[in-house]
């Protein structure tokens, strides 16, 4: 038989090594012929767009550095696959492409809305007798998939993250004026990245000082209230603050900074809470202040990547493949935790129809009663996702990473 794999969604510094699992472990089975890659995601099932993996990965040590290499090499997407009862004609097209292409097996690393299309073209599929396995394997930064205790890609991010925050404290305390440092982080509605800068007290740091999520309403009032309270304690105030902070009406914090504009999902296109913080703290307290988007910088930060995360996000694409040769179809992939300490996960899959189009918010009982930080429960569920590190293969200077011809 012959399978494809395919990326979607937002990069993350280790969706390439679930691509690298996913290719590894089909190459050792024999069952498997060729392994195709789709170009920006279900978009190039539909157009047709497949390049054989073997083009790309033609050594080991190719597949070493995939692994590391951060976003997606073969390209993403943010296409919403769209009703079959509306649009037969774009099923049909996926259905051609498989079939001219003797390819069995499709592999969708992405997303809650990646999952919305693994779960409606295995459905689809299953009701018109296409003997096609479909299935999907987990990715985000913002580790908001249900169904899985964690999600790849997300350690490194947090590990990134953390580090920034911690270098930006050091930056902050050498002059004698008092400062806020806003951080403004990555997170629609789920504040878990934002959440894991909480790793920093595991070193005795201070930093960050506040930590303010979407899941609980925000006030700008309180949030003066504990900047000031703050600067009585600490020359250099670090707050994190999660780019979807939403008012107690449910709007969210930025709006007058944002575009308004949605993506193909519908979801707003965010930032901005940061400088509006900036400005508010500027106008109301007077100190000096700034404020910090990291923006693309956390999911693509490949130099900090997690030893953990990266095994894992292998792992996982390894597992997918052996799962789909098993005749599972319609699920995800997904982390089970056993324990913390020492950490151990297992992998196990899901109904697809579970994840799709939900959202895993951060429990809001890991939430202090401010609202302002989190408790001791999240640093002992974020820490084991951080640890270890990656060694980059590095030239003249600069880490190396696997580059392929411009399909896209």
């Amino acid at each position: 038989m012959n399978i494809a794999v395919a990326q979607s969604g937002g990069p993350t510094c280790a969706i390439n090594a679930s691509l690298a699992g996913v290719f590894s472990e089909a190459s050792i089975n024999s069952g498997i012929d060729k392994i195709y890659g789709s170009i920006n995601g279900i978009e190039g099932v539909i157009n047709n767009h497949l390049v054989e993996m073997s083009s790309i990965i033609k050594s080991n040590k190719d597949l070493e550095l995939l692994k590391l290499t951060p976003s997606t090499v073969l390209g993403s997407c943010r296409y919403k696959l769209p009703d079959s009862e509306t649009n037969r004609e774009v099923y049909e097209k996926i259905i051609s492409c498989f079939k001219k292409n003797d390819i069995d097996v499709f592999f969708y690393i992405g997303g809650n809305d990646s999952m919305d299309t693994v779960y409606k073209l295995s459905e689809y599929f299953s009701r018109n007798n296409v003997d096609v396995k479909v299935i999907g394997i987990p990715k985000t930064i913002d580790n908001d998939l249900m169904c899985t205790d964690h999600t790849p890609g997300f350690g490194s991010a947090a590990k990134y993250v953390a580090a920034t925050i911690q270098e930006i404290a050091r930056d902050s305390s050498v002059y004698s004026v008092k400062s806020v440092t806003i951080v403004e982080i990555m997170g629609r509605d789920a504040g878990w990245l934002t959440a894991s800068t909480c790793v920093l007290k595991a070193n005795d740091e201070t930093a960050p000082h506040l930590i303010y999520l979407p899941e609980t309403p925000f006030s700008v009032e309180r949030f003066l209230e504990d900047v000031r309270r703050m600067l009585t304690e600490h020359k250099g105030v670090i707050v994190a603050v999660s780019e979807g902070l939403k008012l107690s009406g449910g709007e969210y914090a930025a709006e007058d900074f944002q575009s308004g504009r949605d993506d193909p999902f519908g979801h707003k296109y965010l930032s901005g809470i940061g400088k509006c913080l900036e400005n508010i703290v500027r106008d109301e307290i007077g100190c000096k202040v700034r404020s910090i988007e990291l923006n693309v910088m956390q999911r693509c930060a490949s130099h900090m990547a997690s030893k953990t995360d990266i095994d894992e996000s292998v792992r996982i694409g390894e597992e997918a493949v052996k799962a789909a040769m098993s005749g599972v179809t319609g699920k995800m992939m997904a982390f089970e935790r056993v324990s913390d300490r020492p950490y151990f996960s297992r992998i196990t899959t899901v109904d697809a129809k579970d994840v799709a189009n939900h959202e895993r918010l951060f429990p809001k009982e890991w939430i202090n009663n401010q609202g302002n930080n989190v408790t001791a429960h999240a640093l002992d569920y974020f820490l084991p996702l951080i640890q270890g590190e990656v060694d980059v293969f590095m030239e003249n200077g600069m880490p190396v990473h696997l580059k392929i011809p411009n399909w896209f």
